[in-house]
């Protein structure tokens, strides 16, 4: 490997063992109908900047240089109007905490995605959430039923 002035070893053309494509400068160019760039490269855009500069008329104060300013844009802000669809937040954590839990964890997560969904004003979202929430909660409340109805069967008949 040749060494430069200051012996570092030389870049210029990689080792015969390496798989590196040479280093190409600025000044040098790849043939047009050469091999494709390589994997990392990079093409810049030549879009000009959204912030076009300001220079001041003739005359004016000395060393102050192009002023940018940014771009006017007007802002509409819409109050998103909430909707009113039932949660049955208090009868979902109900059936969870006394009917049937699994059952009950899933109408309470249909009852919290319904409040959020009437916070952000998205009626067809709190519809289908606060039914699931109230079919979940209906089949929670069955399911303890059944299961106190036949704990006290057999408690009664005495197995």
């Amino acid at each position: 490997m040749e060494e430069n002035q200051g012996g570092a070893p030389s870049t210029q053309n990689p080792p015969p063992y390496s798989e590196k494509q040479p280093y190409v400068s600025d000044q040098q160019q790849l043939p047009v109908d050469g091999p494709a760039p390589p994997l990392g490269f990079v093409a810049y855009s030549t879009v000009p900047n959204q912030y076009q500069p300001y220079y001041s008329p003739y005359g004016a104060v000395y060393g102050q240089g192009p002023i940018t300013h940014a771009p006017q844009h007007t802002t509409f802000i819409v109050p998103v109007q909430p909707t009113h669809e039932p949660d049955y937040l208090g009868y979902s954590i109900f059936t969870m905490l006394c009917c049937c839990l699994p059952l009950g964890i899933a109408a309470l997560v249909y009852s919290i995605q319904t409040r959020e969904a009437n916070r952000i004003g998205d009626g067809v979202a709190a519809r289908q959430n606060s039914r699931m929430a109230q079919i979940f909660a209906h089949t929670a409340l069955g399911v303890g039923l059944v299961f106190c109805i036949i704990y006290i069967v057999f408690l009664t008949v005495g197995f």
